[in-house]
């Protein structure tokens, strides 16, 4: 029989480390594989409470696992920690400015990443307190997972293993609503597309030249006739990463494009990719060029799990939100202020249309108290793409958005950043904390649910794990 005072004081217990953390990663403020001073306050907080730590691994420094326990079910909990490039914000200041000795166009945490890594570090302390002293059987696995902005940490751990023996696994992410994530995301896979041709003067020799910009463009139509053929939901996105100089007068040797395709299912994007390429590999026979193409990183799309989900919303629903002090909504208020009109309408309604409201009962609320219901809808995929998506292909997974900031408030926008903080802030992460350990604890005592989640997820993903990221891809450290 579970105890949820007992679990949620074991959580109240840490609640200062989980601010203090949260603190020193915000004012850190490291991007994609950079968070060195991040991964270490993460881990060092964890082994300060029992857990072991093996830092540096899938052969990223800033990637980590803790753990505690020798027996019971294996439960992950994922923390992320990276920022943002160019959202630094001074805490607490609803008009924007660059935090406090650092300037204009520096990194900050615009996505709540600081917030995501310290809630998790909170639920696995509390987690694993709560075991301790009730005599609960069980092995908690904090993952450290550097670069999901840009990177997918998670894929390289993923493609070593690391989540394949975990019963389930959990996380959540900072946000302006409280629910649970029902539905899919985008797989993504990154190509270069490297053209190699022959140099020569435009006017005098063009006949000698072979040109490696000709090539891209050439490649670029042919995608854009390609997009009609393909399933609506899918996207392709390029750029110029060299477009070979800034001479007209040359036939360019050498250019070079960069490729997202994404697709609700990783199988799709995989196809996808496979007619892009044959499009480049045309281009290079046009041009008389030779093709180098170069597959990076890749996501694989998420996959709710259904069993996990209701019962993570049954663990919110008993949690509840939190309470705040006048002061808090004063702070709230004005960062209200600052919101663009028409993004704060687009965020209320999002907001009502989750809890099945009417845009008006968002009026004049600042902090959400309202818990969305659960709903399954794994054919819907988020337009954006997270690393989470390849844990969830190894392991039943699931996870929530937990209310730190002001309803309206954009993700990736320095009102983000400057919430990320404030007391409230820390409030909210303490009970996102709270529900990943209720989820964990409610599964480890339940074995059937357990099963369950496993055999629902045996069904979702009948080919296993097929990494989108190439064997011998590593991701750029410097």
């Amino acid at each position: 029989m579970i105890d949820n005072k007992k679990l949620f004081a074991a959580v109240d217990s840490v609640a200062d480390v989980i601010a203090r953390v949260n603190d020193e990663v915000w004012q850190a403020a490291e991007v994609y594989f950079k968070e060195y001073k991040s991964a270490q306050a993460l881990a060092k907080a964890a082994e300060e409470f029992g857990f072991e730590t093996e830092m540096g691994v899938s052969g990223i420094p800033t990637a980590f696992v803790s753990k505690w326990g020798t027996k019971g079910p294996k439960i992950g909990i994922l923390a992320e920690y990276d920022a943002l490039d160019a959202l630094s914000q001074k805490q607490g200041v609803a008009e924007k400015m660059p935090a406090d000795g650092r300037v204009e166009g520096e990194p900050g945490h615009g996505c709540g990443h600081n917030s995501l890594g310290a809630g998790a570090l909170g639920a696995c302390i509390g987690l694993k307190k709560y075991c301790e002293e009730n005599g609960v059987d069980a092995q908690i696995y904090f993952f450290g997972c550097p670069g999901e902005e840009n990177g997918s940490g998670k894929v390289f751990m993923a493609r070593d293993g690391l989540f394949d023996d975990m019963d389930i696994c959990l996380t959540w992410h900072p946000g302006d609503t409280n629910n649970i994530t029902g539905v899919g995301s985008l797989a993504n896979i990154s190509i270069k597309y490297k053209f190699h041709g022959v140099a020569s003067h435009a006017a005098a020799t063009p006949h000698l030249g072979r040109s490696a910009l000709d090539a891209c463009e050439l490649m670029n139509v042919g995608v854009n006739y390609l997009r009609e053929h393909i399933i609506p939901e899918a996207r392709i996105h390029y750029s110029y990463l060299d477009a070979g100089g800034k001479a007209p007068n040359v036939v360019q040797d050498y250019a070079c494009t960069y490729y997202f395709v994404r697709a609700p299912k990783a199988k799709t994007a995989f196809e996808i990719t496979d007619r892009v390429d044959d499009i480049a590999r045309g281009a290079a026979l046009m041009t008389g060029t030779q093709l180098e193409i170069i597959h990076m990183d890749g996501l694989s799309d998420y996959i709710p799990n259904e069993t996990l989900g209701n019962l993570m919303y049954e663990a919110f629903c008993e949690v509840g939100t939190p309470e705040y002090t006048e002061e808090e909504l004063a702070m709230a208020k004005a960062f209200t202020d600052s919101i663009d009109p028409k993004a704060l309408e687009m965020g209320r309604a999002l907001a009502a249309k989750d809890n099945n409201l009417p845009v008006s009962a968002y009026e004049g609320v600042y902090l959400d108290k309202n818990i969305a219901p659960y709903k399954h809808l794994p054919e819907k995929a988020m337009p954006g793409s997270t690393d989470v998506g390849d844990v969830s292909y190894c392991a039943p997974t699931a996870q929530f958005n937990g209310a730190t900031i002001v309803v309206g408030t954009p993700s990736h926008s320095w009102q983000m950043t400057g919430q990320g903080a404030v007391s409230y802030c820390h409030k909210g992460t303490v009970n996102a904390a709270k529900v990943l350990a209720l989820t964990a604890l409610k599964a480890i005592d339940n074995p059937e649910i357990i099963a369950k989640a496993k055999a629902e997820h045996k069904l979702n993903c009948p080919d296993g794990y097929i990494c989108p990221t190439d064997p011998d891809f590593m991701p750029d450290l410097e």
